[in-house]
């Protein structure tokens, strides 16, 4: 049954920084909302594939959790580390004109070196899977519950995204917010693979970051999650 707490938790890990909601305000920012929505579909779609195929291989996907974590982890973070470099490069005059937002195929594949996205869909497997197994009806109402409250939450941070075109405009601006972006994304690879990272392993991930007034405090809000 899906209750106030399969809201809830949806809800919470979808709208809250990540990933993928880090790459549509970028995207919204870069390319507009309009050009941003094939990748935002995407990533739902990637979503509900996660879930179909997790919720009825719970069983075995918890069994292979261990042995693939780390192979998934290492594709994940070296992906998001790519992504952090080609999203800090995407202000120059030159990477502008030759820059696509991701499209809906992209975006859907994105989610399977997503650690977030596996996260998320593996708990609410785990969480909201009756103990006699999951029915067919109960699997696509998971699918469709989550898609209803994951895409306005993803849609969200594309609007704002996609709000700020105009106060970026200006080439430096534009470049130290996807200095930002791209120091946050790789930030995230890190913390995944270095749950305690020394202030080196945080200053080699955000080599792409500028030294502007933000860096001080991305590099403290990154020492403050890693610590809990």
């Amino acid at each position: 049954m899906l209750d106030s707490a399969f809201v809830s938790y949806v809800t919470v890990m979808s709208i809250t920084p990540g990933p993928n909601n880090l790459l549509l305000a970028s995207s919204g920012v870069n390319f507009g909302l309009r050009r941003t929505l094939p990748m935002l579909f995407g990533i739902c779609v990637g979503c509900a594939v996660q879930l179909a195929i997790i919720i009825p291989l719970l069983a075995l996907a918890l069994s292979w959790a261990g042995v693939i974590r780390l192979p998934l982890a290492v594709i994940g973070c070296a992906y998001l580390l790519w992504l952090s470099w080609k999203l800090f490069q995407a202000a120059s005059p030159d990477a502008k004109e030759q820059a696509q937002p991701m499209s809906l195929l992209n975006g859907a594949l994105f989610q399977a070196v997503n650690p977030k996205a596996w996260l998320m869909v593996i708990n609410v497997a785990i969480l909201f899977t009756p103990r006699e197994g999951a029915t067919f009806v109960h699997t696509l109402s998971v699918i469709a519950g989550f898609a209803l409250l994951n895409l306005p939450c993803v849609l969200l941070w594309a609007v704002l995204g996609d709000r700020l075109r105009n106060a970026l405009r200006v080439t430096w601006k534009l470049r130290v917010f996807n200095g930002a972006m791209s120091g946050l994304m790789a930030a995230t690879a890190l913390i995944k693979q270095t749950p305690k990272p020394s202030e080196q392993d945080i200053a080699a991930a955000m080599v792409n970051l500028c030294r502007c007034g933000t860096y001080n405090a991305i590099a403290a809000a990154v020492r403050q999650v890693a610590q809990g």
